[in-house]
């Protein structure tokens, strides 16, 4: 039992800490966080399983970081309250072409990383776009003005090919 309520413990330390780093930090990743976030873990394991190097150790605690990963799975399919508590909202970044700098700000978001974006998703210029919304996933989904001045919807993400 002391190997489950440390592996819930553990488990919203490491969600709340996990919704401190922002939307944007998780899908920018360099190769230094990646591997901070590999010693995370195994931190976290010699936390919860404390010296407990048994499979039934390893079993109880990867068993209880599925549960509430399925808990508050359910719990933000049932409640928008509390999908927009656990995952957050989309935040608008532009609006009518121009940067919302104190939005940006929020997810310490700069005009380059913007720019960045922008360009992923085939846009020249800030002036191009309608709309620009950060996605609770991290994604920047852009709706640009077309030539007829219409929005039409673009993502950040390159095509599949």
């Amino acid at each position: 039992m002391d190997i489950v309520l440390r592996a819930t413990a553990m488990f919203f330390i490491l969600f709340v800490l996990l919704r401190l780093l922002g939307k944007r930090e998780l899908t920018q990743m360099t190769p230094f966080e990646l591997v901070t976030l590999v010693v995370m873990g195994d931190l976290i394991q010699q936390g919860v399983t404390h010296n407990d190097f048994s499979l039934t150790g390893a079993t109880l605690a990867i068993t209880t970081f599925a549960f509430w990963g399925v808990v508050l799975s359910w719990a933000s399919y049932l409640s928008p309250r509390a999908e927009r508590m656990l995952e957050g909202e989309p935040r608008v970044i532009i609006r009518h072409g121009e940067l919302l700098r104190d939005n940006m700000r929020r997810d310490r978001m700069t005009a380059a990383e913007v720019e960045t974006e922008m360009r992923l998703a085939g846009i020249a210029h800030v002036t191009e776009v309608e709309w620009a919304i950060l996605e609770t996933n991290g994604k920047v989904s852009f709706i640009q003005r077309d030539d007829d001045g219409e929005p039409s919807a673009r993502r950040s993400e390159p095509p599949i090919s």
